[in-house]
């Protein structure tokens, strides 16, 4: 069975992302950098020489990354294998999207919750 290791980012849903950015690095100090995110950096407790994060970000009202209009946030779970953690979720029936993505900042893929709620899995870069 596939095995969440952390929480990878939070992400969520507003009308105005710069506004929403400033109050929260002015009243809760949340170091939102120019591109909008916020990168939360921490050491995994299994290797503590590894650096890992847990990335912050407003995305627009309007953003197709979440799927449906009517989920306002999305949360990306780190897990240790992507295709492992993907072939577990579709053998016990739950719904997968076909389509990764790899980049610089590893591996993504999505399934749904029992409500249809788009669900981010992240395997970091090794």
């Amino acid at each position: 069975m596939a095995r969440v290791k952390g929480i990878g980012g939070v992400f969520f849903r507003v009308q105005d992302p710069a506004a929403m950015n400033e109050w929260y690095l002015r009243h809760l100090g949340v170091p939102v950098s120019a591109d909008g995110c916020a990168v939360l950096r921490w050491r995994d407790h299994e290797a503590p020489e590894r650096e890992r994060c847990t990335v912050w970000s407003a995305f627009p009202a309007d953003t197709d990354y979440f799927g449906r209009r009517e989920q306002s946030f999305m949360v990306n779970y780190i897990v240790e294998s992507l295709d492992e953690a993907l072939a577990d979720l579709r053998a016990s029936g739950v719904r997968v999207a076909e389509e990764t993505e790899t980049s610089e900042f590893g591996r993504f893929g999505w399934c749904y919750d029992p409500e249809g709620n788009r669900v981010e899995l992240w395997e970091p870069p090794t």
